[in-house]
């Protein structure tokens, strides 16, 4: 997909989504008492614009993020500011997660600033290019405002989750002398919840389309880029999934899965993928083999509720750009 194929389907996708939501929200308001709609609606805008002023804080305690100097990891702060500085914007602050598993997420607020963060487990698995590649893609996540644009599509189904539910119990306690009404209240709670779960859908797309974006981002000022984030993608996978043998349940890492650049929970699955290809040699030939596998329908499937690409189709893009 090119570049500007792939802004035009985010800006179809993201339109959708608020077109979606504004007019199911004006059927909403012409039917029933504007007044409680409007309490909840200012509530929920409240609490998500409230939840990720305060989402760096949590996010650090949560994944032991810590600020790392220059003395500590000079290699990493020369990677991250020769890229800032091709990606045209202030560096990020430089953390560090001390989790086993490899991967890497962007996250800040305005009460932060931008932050990219690497696990120790990603510092230990990946190679220092590799690395560079991974830090390529988490830049493209602030500069094209990722954490702001994936918040702002977050409220709009948070809104239908929560009207829904309200109008539906409030159908269920209603008056026996008003069960029309009641019924109709039931109705629309019905379809805001049906709408909820739509809207999730076409969040989850825009989210593998923002995904392949950044991709194309670390590609373009990363030298051999494509290659280097394709080897460490593979590695990630693999690494993940021994990782997770070894631990049992990560739940409590993948919480957050929107942030990290490859998704842990399909871990498992990317693996079992790889591993059908039988040989096991080189980077590069992992992914060459890897690359010729065929999508099955199950993998589809599997995508349509995943916040990243399916692995091959990311790893073909990626040669596209190559």
């Amino acid at each position: 997909m090119s570049a500007l194929k792939l802004k035009a389907t985010m800006a179809a996708t993201l339109a959708a989504i608020i077109g979606l939501s504004t007019l199911f929200f004006t059927i909403i308001l012409s039917l029933i008492d504007a007044l409680s709609i409007y309490t909840l609606a200012l509530f929920v805008v409240f609490f998500n614009i409230l939840q990720w002023l305060m989402a760096p804080y949590l996010i650090d305690a949560m994944y032991r993020v810590k600020k790392v100097s220059r003395d500590e990891e000079p290699e990493l702060y020369e990677i991250v500011e020769r890229l800032s500085r091709k990606s045209g914007i202030k560096p990020p602050q430089l953390m560090i997660a001390r989790i086993p598993i490899p991967n890497a997420f962007a996250y800040g607020s305005p009460l932060t600033g931008n932050r990219v963060a690497v696990t120790a487990g990603l510092l230990n698995t990946l190679d220092s290019e590799e690395i560079e590649a991974v830090i390529g893609h988490e830049l493209g996540h602030l500069k094209h405002r990722d954490v702001q644009v994936m918040m702002f599509v977050s409220i709009l189904p948070a809104l239908l989750y929560y009207i829904g539910y309200s109008l539906m119990w409030s159908s269920a306690y209603g008056r026996r002398d008003d069960r029309g009404g009641a019924s109709s209240l039931a109705f629309i709670g019905f379809l805001s919840i049906l709408l909820y779960w739509v809207l999730t859908l076409f969040a989850l797309y825009l989210s593998r389309l923002r995904e392949y974006y950044a991709d194309r981002h670390s590609a373009s000022i990363v030298e051999d880029g494509p290659r280097k984030l394709s080897e460490g993608l593979v590695k990630i996978i693999e690494t993940t999934e021994r990782t997770r043998r070894q631990m049992g349940n990560i739940n409590h890492i993948s919480s957050l899965k929107t942030l990290f650049i490859s998704d842990p929970d399909s871990s498992h699955r990317d693996l079992r993928e790889i591993y059908q290809t039988n040989i096991w040699g080189t980077d590069r030939e992992l992914v060459m083999k890897y690359l010729r596998r065929r999508i099955t329908v199950a993998d589809e499937i599997a995508e349509l509720f995943s916040t990243h690409p399916n692995i091959v189709k990311r790893l073909r893009a990626l040669q596209e750009i190559a």
